[in-house]
Formats: C-alpha cells, structure tokens, sequence
C-alpha cells in the first residue's frame, strides 16, 4: 500500500494553509447548521418521544466513523477523503463508488441548506434566495481556502451564540416541562434507527476535514485532533438544543414544526426573539453550505485526477491555489439542485449516500496495521455495521432514490473499464 496518496506528477498541488483551529471550525460550520435547523423535525417525526436515543445512535455511529476517518486521514493527506482511502485500501472500485457516493450525496446536503437559508429568510421565495446563496459561496470558495475559513469561524461564532440564546431562554422559561422528554415510551426500534439515519446527516460535517487534507498543515497531527474536537463540541451543542426545544415544545409540535426553533422561542414566551433565531438559522445554513461546497470541490478534484470524472476539473487556479473548475461545477449543479429540490427528500437521499461513503470507510480502516495507526478493531466493525443499518432503516423513497444511484455510478464505471479494455 501506498504510504500517502498526492497530487500526481504535473498536476496542481494545493497550498497547505489550515491550522487545527481552522480544521475545526470548518468540521463545526458543516455541522452546526445541518444539525440544529433541518434534521431534528423529520427525525421526531420518525422516533416520537425516543428522539435523544436516535440522536445517541448517530453520535455512536459517527464516532466510529469520525475515529476511521481521522487514522485514515492521517495516513493518506491528500484531497478526497474516503474515495483516496478506499482505492489504497480496498481497490479502485471501492475507492470510486466511495467517491461517487460521497459527491452524489454532498450535492444534495448542499441544496438542502441552501433551501434552508431560502426558507428562513425569505419563505415565498425560497428557491431563488436558495441558488442566490450558492452563487455567492461558489464565489468566496473561489478566491481561497483561507479565505473561506476565516468566514467560517465568523458563522459559527454567530450561530453559537443564537443557539445560546435560545436554550436559555427555553430552559428557564415557564413552560419548560422535563416530562415532554419521556424518553423512549412510544418510539419503536425502526423509529429511531430511522431517526438516526437522519440525525447522522447533521453529523457528518466532520468528513469536510478529511477532504482537505491537503490544505492542512502537519496533516499526521492536526486532522487526528481535528475531526473529534470538531465532533465533541457539535455533539454537546445538539443534546442542549435538543433537550431545550423538547421540554418546550415535546416530540409531537416538533415534528410538525418547519421552524422549530423559531417556534420553541415563542412558546417559551419570547416572541422577540424570532428574528434573531430566522438569522441564526439563516447564517448556519450558510456556514454549512460553504464547508459542504468545499469538500465537494475536493472529492471531485481527487477523481478528476484518476479520470473517473472530466480530467478538466482537475486544474488548480495559479493564483488562489484552488480546484476552481471542480469548484464551479459543484456550483452549477447544486445551484440547479436547489432550485428544483425538497428539503426533507434531499435530508433523506443525502443521509444514504454519506452513510454508503462512511461505511467504505470504516471498511478501509479496518485493514490498517498497527504501524500504520489502526484503530481499535471494534470501532470501525461497529462503524460499518451502523451505517448500513441505518442506511437502510431510513424512508423507503431515500433507500431506493439512493440505492439506485450507487448503481448507476456503479454501471458507469463499469462501461469506463469495458471501453477502455477495448
């Protein structure tokens, strides 16, 4: 096995100028916004009063996975993520089908926070300030990864502070009530896999990390730290907004809720606050975005350079140091994407494909010698077991949606081999 995976002979090589700060607060602006604004309504629907078990499911899950992905990561510091790790690991198809999955998927996550800023700032016309905010981060991407970090830190420091705000005011209020928790009384198993497999779409912002591993500097020692300082914190802020807006509102009103934090401050008796949390939300989804928008970017850089996508994407820019061309195609796609797409089915479609990428994985993890910085054995055995069960636990549309997808990808490869055999 190849000890790391880099920029081949003749290609542009991307700048390494991230610090295990700036790692971080990029894992934690994929994280924060997915998470708080856009999961937990369709994952109360699913898991009813058993909602924190899902929540502790995927907090599970992604450990293991977030563990697998930091050893690999470690190991191969190069842009793309698991798709890099499954082809030294596992071989080229399972390196590629990593890949696959993981664009295909990332493209929906990324018009489903663009739908997200569309419906907190401007309900009536969601799908225009959707692609309007796709258009604008392609741009900031364009001229830098530093660039891009620097704003990133300034939306989560923003968006901390909203969600602050909003578990105090729920948790001190008077119509706080612990028993709208009753954790588990009426969930069912499938519930709260289902719950999970769509909790797990908010947690796996940690994977923005790994894709630009070759923009990290010391990748060996920042991105092992990285990925679960960034995991940590996210996990801390979801149980705390989870328990507040659930004494609030309980499990029924939050399912049917398309703003639930929005809704949990009015009944918390501080209309006032609305606002400020349409703002929050609006800047989460924003932070979200451009983390999703670069790891994307990246995936697709990696597998342009192996020509499993247009050779073209594979430039880097001479002045910014970025994949531009991978970058403006991502934004094409997810600009069309948004303006066509549903919120909860991309939540849904992207949950499987992340969660096929993960389970490759942990798969490749799983053959890493002790040399080498293998992790414990059992993590990335429960990590891959965990993600095709929830994969497959989740809505019947998204496992087919997905599934038929992987196929395709799968297909395609398939034909690229027979022709080039021929």
């Amino acid at each position: 096995m190849g000890a790391a995976a880099s920029a081949p002979a003749g290609e542009g090589v991307l700048k390494r100028r991230l610090g295990t700060t700036d790692a971080v607060v990029i894992g934690l602006g994929s994280m924060i916004g997915a998470g708080i604004f856009a999961a937990f309504a369709p994952a109360a629907e699913a898991a009813g009063t058993a909602l924190l078990l899902g929540l502790a499911v995927a907090a599970l899950v992604a450990y293991c996975n977030a563990t697998s992905s930091a050893r690999l990561a470690a190991r191969y510091p190069a842009s793309g993520g698991t798709y890099v790790y499954g082809r030294e690991r596992l071989g080229e198809f399972w390196g590629y089908l990593a890949g696959w999955a993981f664009v295909v998927g990332k493209t929906a996550s990324c018009a489903a926070m663009a739908l997200t800023v569309g419906l907190y700032v401007w309900p009536g016309q969601a799908h225009a300030v959707a692609v309007a905010a796709v258009v604008a981060l392609t741009a900031v991407n364009y001229v830098g990864v530093q660039k891009s970090a620097w704003l990133t830190r300034a939306i989560v420091a923003v968006v901390l502070a909203v969600l602050a705000a909003v578990v105090t005011v729920c948790l001190t209020s008077g119509t706080a009530q612990a028993t709208r928790l009753g954790i588990g009384t009426d969930g069912t198993v499938r519930g709260v896999l289902q719950a999970a497999g769509l909790l797990f779409f908010a947690f796996a912002g940690y994977a923005r990390i790994a894709t630009l591993g070759e923009e990290v500097r010391d990748p060996a020692r920042t991105i092992p730290r990285a990925i679960p300082l960034a995991l940590g914190i996210a996990l801390a802020v979801y149980v705390a907004v989870a328990l507040a807006v659930l004494t609030v509102l309980g499990p029924g009103r939050l399912a049917d809720a398309t703003a639930p934090l929005t809704d949990a401050v009015r009944a918390a008796g501080f209309p006032a606050l609305t606002p400020v949390v349409r703002v929050g939300a609006a800047v989460a989804a924003l932070g979200s975005l451009l983390a999703l928008i670069l790891g994307v970017s990246r995936t697709t850089l990696a597998m342009a350079r192996d020509r499993h996508l247009p050779h073209a994407l594979a430039a880097v820019h001479p002045r910014f140091g970025v994949p531009y061309r991978a970058e403006l195609a991502v934004g094409v796609v997810v600009a069309l994407a948004a303006a066509t797409g549903d919120l909860r089915g991309a939540i849904g479609f992207s949950s499987f494909g992340v969660l096929a990428y993960y389970a490759i994985a942990n798969a490749a993890a799983f053959t890493l010698t002790t040399a080498e910085g293998r992790p414990p054995r059992a993590l990335p055995v429960v990590g891959l077991a965990g993600c095709l069960l929830l994969a497959f636990a989740l809505p019947a549309s998204s496992v087919l949606a997905g599934a038929a997808v992987l196929v395709l990808g799968a297909a395609a490869y398939g034909l690229r081999k027979a022709i080039g055999r021929s």
